[in-house]
């Protein structure tokens, strides 16, 4: 049911499930899709009741058809990232699916590996996510909120609706209204943990801007951050996780080994916490950064017309002692799938309505069915093959740092003749710092504002 503008919104889909869960832990990963990340589960894996790859997949390109293959190598190039504007997405989808390697040709001319985004990883590169996959719930019909770039994605995920365009701005400051101040009302505990530049809800919600709300993500050596609340079992109600953006995110030409690791941490530090049998943890990706999905997507429910599609699928991964081992969901769900779940448990009115935050997440299908068991699990141990890989990466690091000083002025010569910085990074490092100068001016505000901020409390939303 959609209610009008202004009503609150009655639904029944909150299993009582739901109601057991006290923390709802998002990890919002960057630029891969589903069959480029998972679609291995099929192909290789042998999981029929997932919808993944096959053989047969393919693009066809000046009378050239390019196959799914298996990528050999964890990292890209520094100029190898697909195009995924609204405009190259658009040219992705067309026939069928069939335009990703005309565009990757089009946008990247001179790159002999035009089939690079017809490349998918398997359970060898990615170990982490293939225990979670085995053990918890994959996910298969998790779309992006609109076929388009970083930003217009991650507002979805915040507020429920893009700022217009489905393209990043080149200074992404935004002012959508973000569930969080359905959180403040309700009087509900909420944290936003970086790993590196508090992004996500700062440049999504004007209201959220200082630096006042946000959280460092931590180790388990010092226990500090979100790993040390999650060991320690101050969990607030809702945690979101915000990546080291364009280092462990994922988002080309990142390590996804980097990006393995990151999740094993989360996992390790979530499921060693005593707050482990009322936890689920949300992973999952803003869009598909212009890799190949065989599935086209489908129609939305908007209240604009022009974001009445979702975007291609990404990979989304529930992980809770509350889902049985090698659950597959097929309900088709968005970024905003992520707000109707958390709205649904904590900020559900006396008479069961919810908050009115527009079409997209009235009509979004919560993540809580999947919620099945009746007593929550012991946690299933992270597989050496996690740990190795890490130690590999590590290692792999270590040794690039340290390499011979003639062979590091050589890379950082040719690193300095490439233009490695894409306009979406470019975007929000200026304006981060735009952020860090509006932080600083707030805070040598005078008068009870001022005083407020310096003093670490946090003044009601607008």
């Amino acid at each position: 049911m959609i209610a009008a503008a202004g009503e609150g919104v009655l639904d029944a889909d909150a299993p009582e499930n739901l109601a057991r869960i006290e923390h709802i832990v998002v990890l919002m990963m960057e630029n891969r899709s589903f069959d480029h990340m998972l679609g291995y589960l099929s192909l290789e894996g042998g999981r029929a009741d997932i919808d993944g790859l096959q053989a047969s997949h393919a693009n066809l390109h000046a009378g050239v058809t390019y196959p799914v293959h298996h990528l050999r190598r964890t990292a890209f190039g520094p100029q190898q990232d697909p195009s995924h504007t609204g405009l190259s997405v658009a040219r992705q989808l067309q026939n069928n699916n069939g335009g990703f390697v005309d565009d990757y040709a089009q946008t990247h001319p001179g790159d002999p590996d035009i089939d690079l985004v017809m490349g998918y990883y398997n359970a060898a590169d990615l170990p982490m996510y293939d225990f979670l996959a085995q053990q918890f719930c994959v996910c298969d019909r998790c779309y992006s909120s609109v076929p388009g770039a970083t930003w217009p994605n991650r507002l979805y995920a915040i507020s429920g609706k893009a700022a217009g365009s489905r393209d990043s701005k080149r200074v992404p400051l935004y002012a959508n209204k973000s569930f969080v101040r359905h959180l403040d009302r309700a009087q509900v505990s909420w944290k936003f943990y970086s790993a590196w530049k508090p992004w996500s809800l700062a440049f999504s919600d004007d209201h959220y801007r200082s630096s006042e709300w946000y959280e460092p993500f931590g180790s388990s050596a010092r226990r500090y951050g979100f790993i040390g609340d999650a060991l320690a079992g101050t969990l607030p109600s809702v945690s979101w996780i915000d990546p080291h953006f364009f280092e462990n995110d994922d988002h080309p030409p990142a390590d996804i080994r980097a990006g393995q690791a990151l999740v094993a941490q989360v996992y390790q530090a979530l499921s060693r916490g005593p707050a482990w049998p009322r936890t689920l943890l949300i992973l999952s990706y803003d869009e598909h950064g212009g890799f190949f999905d065989h599935v086209p997507p489908p129609a939305a429910i908007d209240d604009d017309p022009a974001f009445r599609q979702y975007g291609v699928r990404v990979p989304m991964l529930l992980v809770s002692p509350l889902i049985a081992p090698g659950s597959v969901s097929h309900q088709v769900v968005d970024h905003t799938s992520i707000i109707k779940t958390i709205l649904q448990r904590f900020c559900r009115a006396a008479d069961g309505g919810l908050p009115q935050m527009g079409a997209r997440v009235a009509a979004a299908s919560g993540l809580g069915a999947v919620l099945t068991l009746a007593q929550p699990r012991a946690a299933p141990v992270v597989p050496f093959a996690v740990l190795a890989q890490r130690v590999a990466w590590e290692a792999d690091v270590r040794a690039h740092d340290f390499a011979p000083l003639a062979q590091a002025e050589g890379l950082v010569a040719a690193v300095a003749a490439v233009p490695v910085q894409s306009d979406a990074e470019a975007g929000v490092i200026a304006a981060h710092r735009q952020l860090a100068r509006w932080a600083r001016h707030a805070q040598a505000a005078p008068g009870p504002a001022g005083r407020r901020r310096r003093q670490g409390g946090k003044p009601a939303p607008a």
